[in-house]
């Protein structure tokens, strides 16, 4: 999961950065308003987590403007302010969730897994198809009740290709969700990646679309 986070505390945002990279999140950091409102606009995330208290523009104020632009991203703020009216300024401004430091990371986590769930319309927090199980929770992976060992990066390209089953997802797109945007990548990685999953999951579970990506295809 690729995610837009924007805290203007250095010491918390690393700490917040690091967790979530150790639960295979995929993180973009920034702590000023106008940096991550440029962002959060220019380019795509799966879960946006906004501070409300930022040097440049407020969380508000970012908030109102990737709305006002059609953006559907969901927001989750992260803030000191707990107050009840806050907390509805927040959501009505445009929020999906609303969680008050201090936070657990466990929780926080958890708030980011529902979200991402229900923006891709799923209900169930397992995706299933044949006889594939991902638990993006547990990260782990079973074909017909065995577990399968992938690596994070694996894991990440098979859970995104699993959410779009049908859909052609271009390599670009692939990177950027291993990788995020501001990391250098080898010219083949996905291309090896793909190789990996097909030899543990089967040849023919991800079809490639010359000069497009790839695909899952609906059964």
């Amino acid at each position: 999961m690729q995610v837009l986070l924007i805290e203007d505390d250095e010491l918390l945002g690393d700490g917040l950065k690091a967790g979530l990279m150790q639960e295979d999140y995929v993180v973009d950091w920034y702590q000023d308003g106008n940096s991550a409102l440029k962002a959060a606009l220019n380019q795509e995330y799966d879960i946006i987590v906004l501070d409300l208290g930022l040097p440049g523009i407020s969380g508000l104020d970012i908030l109102k403007k990737i709305r006002s632009r059609g953006k559907v991203t969901p927001v989750l703020i992260l803030t000191a302010r707990d107050f009840i009216d806050d907390r509805i300024k927040g959501l009505d401004t445009g929020a999906d969730d609303y969680m008050v430091k201090p936070f657990d990371l466990e929780e926080l986590c958890a708030r980011l897994r529902a979200l991402h769930r229900r923006g891709m319309g799923r209900a169930d927090p397992v995706i299933e198809y044949d006889d594939i199980k991902l638990n993006p929770a547990a990260h782990t992976v079973t074909k017909s009740d065995k577990a399968i060992i992938l690596s994070t990066r694996e894991f990440v390209v098979l859970q995104h290709l699993l959410e779009n089953i049908g859909r052609v997802i271009p390599r670009s797109r692939l990177e950027d969700h291993v990788y995020g945007w501001e990391t250098d990548i080898e010219s083949n990685s996905v291309e090896v990646f793909i190789h990996h999953l097909r030899k543990k999951l089967g040849a023919s579970l991800i079809r490639t679309v010359r000069g497009v990506g790839y695909t899952i295809e609906k059964k």
